[in-house]
């Protein structure tokens, strides 16, 4: 009787925990990128963000014409230099190139930490959707497919409509 009760009572305990493990393994995948490529906000943030960088491609063109300007100079005077003149010349034009070369890098940095700003509001919003969808219809895990290239996995439900419809998009 003793062994019929634990063998009863180990029967009900993996019921159970079966049970539980597949309720807690739901899993849904959603392409992140392209709800945010849906969202009307994303158009508003590229279009401030071009206006931003235009801005440095412009200075960056004014510089790169001066800089070719004085290259041109010094190709055409090159042989009547003096070797002193020929050092300065183009001691100035490895300087302007290395300025060039500064500007550049920090032009892009100031654009990639304008996108974060801009885009963060918009990455935050889709992702409280995504959260919101998840938790109403009980996913444990929901991965970007976006990000993500699996080989091999468990049928998933892909969000992207419920996340559309939370987002109020078409």
């Amino acid at each position: 009787m003793k062994k019929l009760f634990k063998v009863a009572l180990v029967a009900v305990g993996m019921l159970f925990a079966g049970g539980f493990a597949n309720a807690q393994t739901k899993i849904g995948h959603i392409n992140f990128n392209q709800l945010i490529d849906l969202m009307p906000e994303t158009k508003t943030v590229s279009t401030s963000l071009q206006a931003y960088q235009k801005t440095f491609i412009d200075q960056m063109t004014t510089m790169n014409n001066e800089y070719q300007g004085k290259v041109k100079e010094y190709t055409e005077k090159r042989a009547t230099m003096t070797d002193a003149v020929r050092a300065a010349k183009e001691s100035e034009l490895t300087d302007m190139q290395k300025r060039m070369n500064d500007y550049q890098n920090n032009a892009q940095q100031q654009v990639d930490a304008k996108r974060q700003e801009l885009g963060k509001p918009i990455i935050d919003k889709a992702t409280t959707a995504v959260q919101a969808v998840a938790k109403e219809k009980g996913y444990a895990y929901v991965l970007d497919s976006s990000q993500i290239t699996l080989l091999v996995s468990p049928d998933a439900d892909d969000l992207m409509a419920a996340a559309k419809l939370k987002l109020g998009l078409k």
